[in-house]
């Protein structure tokens, strides 16, 4: 692409995109890493807004403080209203990318205060994280990739390729932060990114980033609708004493599994896979007698069951 275009195009996407989700917010965030993504995220979104930039130090790599007092001064020559350096300690839970994910997530809603946070998820971030949910069978809600208006999250660039972040960054001559972690070929999403991908796009002429996306973004749609109505549905048959499989049998299956997925949810289950749902959709589908099912529980001395009693499903704890 033409690089004196990629600033203008960035502006129009997020000018684009406050009128569309952010119009009620004075102000917004952005979570900058120091990288390409990030960088030209800030460097548009001064132009339409005050920002303040959030800087996630990890402290996982030797020099992270360095990596993020460079953001820093970045942000504030870009014409931030302020830039903050937010230190986290990152845990174990769910192996290092995952931790290292909620750890950032939390600092970032801790130092947002009420204002929205602007993400620099890419059109290409968007096709890689469809490729993942094909590749885990993760069912249509991971293959709808993320959400471009998840509250307090915002991705404004999902439409907007990759190359024209580093575009944007040479244009305004700026120095993006490499991250070692973005060519480690150890991680997932790094291969699909330099392998997979280029592959695809090899085999079938071109054109598959746009094409994930839009697949991700049709099947959002369709299960917004079924949310809707699962939604109704559980405020209809929820009780105090749990679901009424009676009358859950007979709901269409997509709408069904979501009804049992929110129940699930407001019992207090996190971390939810598919087959753990399906596995207490057969209490109501395929009801013999058997035992219940263990979901996933934020709790670590004791386990959720979801199990079956008197035609109701129910919900309690084991000790583990």
């Amino acid at each position: 692409m033409d690089r004196q275009s990629a600033v203008a195009a960035l502006h129009a996407a997020l000018t684009a995109f406050s009128r569309g989700y952010a119009t009620a917010d004075p102000r917004w965030c952005v979570a900058l890493s120091g990288g390409a993504d990030s960088l030209a995220l800030t460097a548009a979104a001064v132009t339409v807004k005050p920002t303040t930039a959030l800087i996630v130090d990890h402290r996982l790599q030797a020099g992270s403080d360095e990596v993020a007092a460079t953001a820093r001064e970045q942000a504030l020559s870009l014409g931030c209203v302020d830039a903050q350096v937010l230190c986290v300690d990152v845990g174990t839970t769910g192996g290092p990318e995952a931790a290292a994910r909620t750890a950032r997530y939390e600092a970032l809603d801790a130092a947002r205060g009420d204002a929205p946070v602007l993400l620099a998820h890419t059109l290409d971030d968007q096709a890689e994280t469809v490729l993942l949910g094909l590749g885990r069978g993760s069912g249509a809600r991971s293959i709808a990739g993320m959400r471009p208006h998840d509250p307090p999250w915002y991705r404004p660039l999902l439409g907007v390729r990759r190359e024209v972040t580093h575009a944007a960054c040479d244009e305004l001559k700026l120095t993006p932060w490499q991250d070692p972690h973005n060519t480690d070929r150890r991680y997932t999403r790094v291969r699909l990114r330099a392998e997979v991908l280029p592959l695809l796009e090899d085999v079938l002429g071109g054109g598959v980033a746009q094409a994930l996306a839009r697949t991700a973004a049709a099947l959002r749609e369709d299960s917004d609708t079924l949310d809707t109505l699962a939604d109704r549905e559980l405020s209809e048959l929820s009780t105090a004493g749990g679901l009424d499989t009676a009358r859950l049998v007979n709901l269409p299956e997509a709408v069904r599994r979501r009804v049992i997925r929110g129940w699930l949810l407001a019992g207090g289950a996190s971390g939810l896979t598919d087959k753990q749902i399906r596995g207490v959709d057969t209490l109501v589908t395929a009801w013999r007698g058997q035992g219940g099912v263990a979901v996933g529980s934020p709790l670590r001395s004791r386990r959720l069951i979801a199990g079956r009693r008197d035609g109701m499903l129910t919900l309690h704890t084991e000790p583990v």
